[in-house]
């Protein structure tokens, strides 16, 4: 089952689970998916933390403690979120020792209605830290534009960081330009570089979903044979710039300190539309140096079905420079696209949060001793 999740560990990509919950780390279930699925790592986001808490399985304990400590529903969520990322850090410890620290993360967000205040982020960003106190932490950062100096500052002080919500390529670039800053500010404070790692969540499925609704409303021929290709496209050309970024001198001197390149995570790689083969963002997203962030469906069929064939990346960036192209003529904007992609990112992780929020606060109430 597992021969082609083998071939694209094999291929440099590393297979991270887009999911976590205290049932998966009790259960056994995470040791497991590591033990015979090649999983690395785990990623988290609110829509996931909100999900698994709301579920109620293996929380009430720890909500009933926190409802008889009287404690706000913020500290609530970030005692059980801190607990869960804190437990599974700590069951992928020898990934993260055995690669010397590139893999064996747990990445856990920012609370995202910070996403537009740059300051708050950084404090928040080093709260967690703080509280998760495990070394195979990534604290994970929108790439708002508040976010980008956030990022800086967050890893110029030797904190680990997973960018997300990362749709554009001049973003991307923005934010591997704060990520080589980081690690300068940290340089000069005499930190060691080799022990800051960074990912830069690119997200892929979404940008079909708008452009395809877009392509769809133009109706031609033309526009129907680009469904499928947009998301591809942008996701290999920011490889490409990947490519660029760190081949460069800037990046050589800080390469000669120790520094770790930051790696692009393939994020949203569940297909959207079923019309499209469920391991589209598998297998044609496969190069060196890069993590695959999958949902659970997606890893299993992956592991199930997918065709590994190698490097399917490098040797495209022409053919995705004339899809992107192509859609623009059809007058669909790319820039409109991403900005509304990464609008809509930050405004449904702060709906979550809410929802969390809401959820959790019925929760403590419900479970708050009756005073004598």
């Amino acid at each position: 089952m597992t021969d082609a999740l083998k071939r694209l560990s094999d291929e440099g990509v590393a297979i991270w689970l887009d999911d976590l919950s205290r049932k998966r780390i009790t259960s056994g279930n995470l040791a497991e998916l590591i033990d015979e699925s090649h999983v690395v790592g785990v990623t988290t986001n609110p829509s996931i933390f909100q999900k698994a808490i709301s579920s109620g399985d293996g929380y009430e304990q720890q909500l009933a403690d926190l409802a008889a400590r009287k404690v706000t529903v913020e500290e609530a969520i970030r005692m059980i979120t801190t607990a869960d990322v804190r437990d599974a850090a700590d069951i992928l410890r020898p990934v993260f020792d055995r690669t010397d620290g590139q893999d064996g993360r747990v990445s856990i967000e920012v609370d995202p209605r910070l996403a537009h205040n740059t300051a708050a982020t950084v404090a928040e960003a080093k709260q967690l830290a703080w509280l998760v106190d495990r070394p195979n932490t990534l604290i994970k950062i929108p790439a708002t534009k508040a976010g980008l100096p956030a990022i800086t500052e967050v890893i110029g002080r030797g904190i680990s960081v997973n960018v997300t919500l990362i749709f554009s390529l001049e973003r991307y670039r923005e934010v591997m330009d704060a990520y080589v800053a980081g690690l300068e500010k940290a340089r000069s404070a005499g930190l060691d570089l080799s022990e800051i790692h960074s990912v830069a969540s690119f997200f892929v499925s979404r940008v079909d979903t708008e452009i395809d609704k877009r392509l769809d409303g133009v109706g031609t021929d033309e526009a129907k044979a680009l469904k499928g290709k947009s998301a591809l496209a942008n996701a290999r050309l920011a490889y490409e710039a990947y490519e660029e970024v760190f081949s460069s001198d800037r990046w050589a001197a800080l390469e000669r300190l120790g520094a770790n390149k930051q790696r692009p995570l393939w994020a949203s790689t569940g297909v959207k539309d079923p019309a499209y083969k469920d391991t589209l963002y598998v297998d044609d997203l496969v190069a060196p140096n890069t993590v695959n962030t999958m949902p659970e469906a997606t890893l299993e069929a992956a592991a199930d079905h997918g065709r590994v064939t190698g490097d399917t990346v490098r040797g495209t960036y022409d053919e995705s420079r004339r899809v992107l192209a192509a859609v623009a003529e059809l007058g669909i904007s790319y820039d409109d696209v991403v900005q509304l992609l990464e609008d809509e990112g930050v405004e449904k992780f702060e709906a979550s949060w809410n929802d969390l929020l809401k959820s959790t606060e019925a929760e403590l109430e419900r479970l708050a001793p009756t005073e004598a």
